[in-house]
């Protein structure tokens, strides 16, 4: 994906159709990167803030962020993000990975391809097996971690150029796969475009990313960052695949998935089965394809703020403590929307070894291992990556048990 002129550029163009008439329906005003983390001798310096504006386009269906930050500056000099560290995740791919192994008869001759690889959580259930797999992540941290285990890496963007390369050294891919990566790609139809490219005409392409049903419905507003370009419908994808000679076949729904997932499969043959085609069916029936379906949705974020905000200072007030669970990107979102500084929350809490140490961008809230939980004993713990809630809950079993109680911000702040 081909990095912008400047650091930031705002467009009323849709990304996939090339539509003009994006209509807006949510500001979340100026944010910092969402993974911009500080270091202790940074923060007095000047944080660079972005808009945040989500629009829809009513030509085909597609949610957008109407600004871009260059790639670079969000997942090569400021990614500290590593799959390995969520154990529902890792789970989630390992038996992903073994499905499409049975159901392709996946062998030594086979080839499969991951955009955004990571650090070779999913690939390496496929080299293990002695099938080839192929990494493909920009990320340098990242691609290490990868090849260390294994997985052989390109450390670049993914596109038309690239996929155009692999084939004329005669790649050519039996399974692409592509979790939560389309999101991220400011340049849609290239991306498209360069699936198409590299995938067998009998091969297949799947795809995970955040429903956008899911987001409005459940007003999951922390899903939106600058790392998030996009939020897919099955409209939207529809009409993106179809753009360059792609189908979407199949797919299914992974409801307590980071808040939502959808499993797009997409092939060079048109084979749509009863799933797509109802679901399909089901987001014109619901006005997913219509402005109307998004239009209050921005009211609904501000009550959430409201809200939260008004619970934290209550339980500040009373004398209680309140940590937080989850250094992430969607964190980052939530805590600068709702104003979340050192006067509400002690520090932050995250698995990620790779972030201990660090700062939150924008609010600035510490953030130390796990194990500070139990030294501290929090009254309170706001999760922050609370689409996790239940791996958290596996996790701080003890901390449950002498009486900490969690704090879920979404789709309304409740305790429980």
């Amino acid at each position: 994906m081909p990095e912008p002129a400047t650091p930031f550029q705002a467009s009323q163009t849709c990304r996939s159709c090339g539509g003009r008439g994006l209509e807006a329906f949510l500001s979340l005003g100026n944010m910092p990167l969402p993974d911009a983390l500080l270091r202790a001798e940074d923060l007095d310096r000047d944080e660079p803030r972005y808009p945040l504006d989500v629009a829809f386009c009513p030509d085909c269906s597609l949610v957008q962020i109407t600004e871009e930050v260059a790639p670079e500056k969000l997942f090569v000099d400021n990614y500290l993000y590593f799959s390995s560290f969520s154990e529902g995740l890792v789970r989630h791919s390992r038996e992903h990975a073994q499905r499409l192994i049975a159901e392709r008869g996946l062998n030594g001759s086979s080839l499969v391809v991951e955009v955004a690889s990571n650090d070779g959580y999913l690939l390496r259930n496929f080299t293990d097996a002695g099938i080839s797999a192929l990494g493909i992540d920009p990320a340098p941290d990242q691609a290490d971690a990868a090849e260390a285990v294994g997985v052989p890496t390109i450390r670049e963007f993914f596109g038309a150029e690239l996929a155009t390369r692999l084939r004329s050294e005669g790649k050519r891919a039996d399974v692409i796969v592509a979790n939560n990566v389309m999101a991220h790609t400011p340049s849609l139809n290239s991306f498209v475009e360069g699936l198409a490219t590299l995938i067998k005409d009998d091969g297949v392409i799947t795809i995970e990313n955040t429903y956008v049903k899911d987001l409005i419905d459940h007003c999951e507003f922390d899903t939106i960052y600058h790392e998030h370009f996009c939020y897919f419908s099955c409209s939207a994808v529809d009409a993106l695949a179809r753009r360059h000679g792609l189908y979407l076949n199949s797919l299914e729904h992974f409801p307590t998935l980071q808040g939502g997932t959808l499993r797009w499969r997409l092939g060079a043959r048109e084979a749509v089965d009863d799933s797509a085609r109802e679901l399909l069916e089901e987001e014109r029936r619901l006005g997913l394809t219509e402005f109307g379906y998004y239009r209050d949705f921005g009211r609904r974020v501000e009550a959430i703020r409201s809200n939260l905000r008004a619970l934290l200072e209550s339980l500040r007030a009373d004398g209680k403590s309140i940590a937080a669970y989850g250094a992430a990107a969607k964190g980052s979102t939530l805590v600068n929307f709702v104003g979340i500084g050192p006067d509400l929350v002690d520090y932050v809490v995250d698995r990620n070894v790779h972030k201990h140490g660090l700062f939150m961008p924008g609010t600035h809230l510490p953030i130390r291992d796990t194990g500070a939980l139990l030294e501290t004993m929090p009254d309170y713990l706001l999760l922050l990556a609370w689409n996790y809630r239940d791996e958290i809950a596996e996790q701080q079993v003890e901390y449950l048990r002498r009486g900490g109680r969690f704090i879920v911000p979404v789709p309304d702040p409740v305790v429980v």
